[in-house]
């Protein structure tokens, strides 16, 4: 009896012992480095801060500390293109970019990227958050090793220069644009008779300023929190692309988390995206007037003149994307923005 009583007290402490990592595995706690090249600024001036803090908030506060969000605004983690590098090496969790950054590990990601073919930024949130969306940041997710947990429009791209007016198509003729690392937006420069100039964003301001380049493009909010405006003094509002914004993490990582994790983190990012849009909204609803008070002067194309602007880019960048991806990835979106309209 004394040895079948020391056998079972032996059998419980090896129990035990055996149960006791499993418990402080179902309890380890992460970290999420999220990068941002936006500024440390206000939420109110910025839709990407509002969402990474209200992000890091409802994180935190939902997984009970199980998870910690360390927020690196400023580029302090490398350049856009790096943080992407930085999700695919796991020197990364998360990073918040342009959808077109993502063009060289999943070329699909391209046709997003083609010029006046959205209607509006509804038209394009639509687009994102519809059946064609989700599906496209599935495959994206599975084959590029990039979760997509938030994509949307901050709005209508614009040109802006230094020292010509621009007013119709022609005027930008001859002009050098900085344009993001992207084959669509230099296709799409050169369509109207321009020249493109791909440039990391890091490098755009001292560029603008020593006259390496005659003007850049992007939406108001961006020309308002890059502090573009103090650079440039005409802008134009063509309108050309809707701009989409993602908030991605590492799959790697992601598919680490347990699942109740990866559920705090994706009702995280369904609660506070509202919330960036709304910011991103009023920003670029007031942002027009508020250029205009630093010193830029804004021209609005007629219907007419704005068409001559949307036509002069779309055939060709839509057959260039064909040639690219083939004719269904360009097809299928054409047909969910009609749908979406």
């Amino acid at each position: 009896m004394k040895k079948r009583s020391v056998a079972l007290i032996m059998s419980a402490v090896m129990m035990m012992g055996a149960a006791m990592p499993m418990a402080a595995q179902a309890e380890e706690e992460y970290v999420i480095k999220l990068a941002l090249t936006q500024g440390d600024v206000p939420r109110e001036e910025s839709a990407e801060v509002t969402w990474a803090e209200r992000f890091e908030e409802e994180v935190e506060a939902k997984s009970d500390g199980r998870i910690n969000v360390e927020i690196y605004p400023s580029g302090q983690l490398g350049s856009a293109d790096e943080s992407v590098t930085g999700l695919l090496n796991n020197s990364l969790e998360m990073t918040c970019v342009n959808i077109s950054l993502f063009n060289s590990i999943y070329p699909n990601a391209m046709a997003l990227s083609c010029p006046a073919i959205f209607a509006n930024e509804e038209n394009c949130d639509a687009v994102l958050a519809g059946e064609w969306g989700q599906s496209f940041f599935s495959d994206m997710a599975s084959e590029a090793g990039v979760r997509v947990l938030s994509a949307f429009c901050n709005g209508m791209r614009c040109f802006t220069t230094t020292d010509d007016e621009l007013t119709t198509v022609d005027s930008a003729k001859g002009i050098t644009f900085r344009v993001m690392q992207n084959e669509v937006y230099e296709k799409m420069v050169s369509a109207i008779g321009a020249n493109p100039v791909p440039m990391a964003g890091s490098e755009m301001y001292t560029a603008l300023q020593n006259g390496t380049v005659d003007g850049q493009e992007n939406p108001p909010v961006n020309i308002l929190n890059d502090k573009t405006y103090e650079v440039q003094n005409y802008m134009v509002l063509d309108k050309h692309v809707a701009s989409i914004v993602t908030f991605a993490i590492s799959e790697n990582f992601w598919s680490n988390l347990p699942e109740d994790l990866q559920q705090v983190v994706a009702d995280a990012a369904n609660t506070v995206t509202p919330e960036a849009e709304a910011v991103c909204k009023n920003l670029n609803e007031n942002g027009v007037a508020k250029l205009e008070e630093y010193g830029m002067k804004v021209y609005e194309p007629t219907e007419e003149e704005l068409a001559a602007w949307h036509d002069a880019m779309r055939d060709p960048c839509v057959e260039f994307i064909k040639d690219q991806l083939g004719a269904d990835v360009m097809d299928g979106l054409l047909d969910a923005i009609e749908t979406a309209k």
